[in-house]
């Protein structure tokens, strides 16, 4: 990844649980890296910049309305993500690795847990969906169903009912899964979520509570 926002200086991340935070469509690092504050003290969180230009912001990868895909490039982007972050764990030696994502983050971060189930502690999935794919279904149910928070507005109209329907199903399948539904909420992110998200990470994640102050 060329670019990625941290929320810690180099010299402290070591031995610290990582948060890697994946942004959506038509969007950019800036969006994650404004939650950094909101999310608990202990973690260090990472956002790294997608890396298909959409009209001068990112994606990560070409989507429609429908959500359809070249898979080719959903595999692409998830393999640069790996290999990035397996170059972050072997230099800040992060005790563990959750992931967020918001919108097609989340389909990225989903996707990432599908090609190596056995390395992420916890998910979070904000107003996104999982990505419909038979190969991807070939090697499922995971191995290892990791816990999931699914935070969304059930009145959402960006991602379309079916994307939405296959998502309960893939999570409910594959995850510890926990929903929670913010009426009002739309394509967006808000105060009160974001404090669920952050009690939910700190009962999961060992090291992920410290005293802010």
């Amino acid at each position: 990844m060329e670019t990625v926002a941290w929320s810690r200086p180099e010299a402290e991340r070591a031995g610290t649980p990582l948060l890697l935070m994946l942004h959506g469509y038509g969007s950019d690092e800036a969006r994650m890296a404004a939650m950094f504050g909101a999310m608990p003290a202990g973690f260090t969180c990472a956002a790294p910049r997608a890396p298909r230009d959409i009209g001068g912001d990112r994606g990560w990868f070409l989507l429609d309305y429908f959500l359809a895909n070249d898979f080719a490039e959903v595999v692409g982007a998830a393999s640069a993500l790996l290999a990035w972050l397996d170059t972050a764990m072997e230099a800040h030696k992060f005790s563990s690795v959750s992931l967020l994502g918001y919108s097609q983050g989340m389909a990225m971060a989903t996707t990432l847990m599908r090609l190596r189930p056995e390395m992420f502690t916890v998910g979070v999935g904000l107003s996104g969906f999982a990505l419909k794919n038979e190969l991807l279904a070939a090697m499922e149910p995971l191995p290892r169903r990791i816990p999931f928070l699914w935070a969304r507005d059930p009145a959402d109209l960006v991602i379309n009912p079916d994307a939405t329907a296959f998502t309960e199903e893939w999570l409910e399948a594959n995850t510890e899964l926990s929903h929670a539904r913010y009426d009002g909420l739309g394509h967006n992110t808000r105060a009160d979520e974001l404090s669920d998200i952050s009690s939910f990470l700190t009962g999961h994640v060992p090291g992920s509570f410290r005293p802010r102050g």
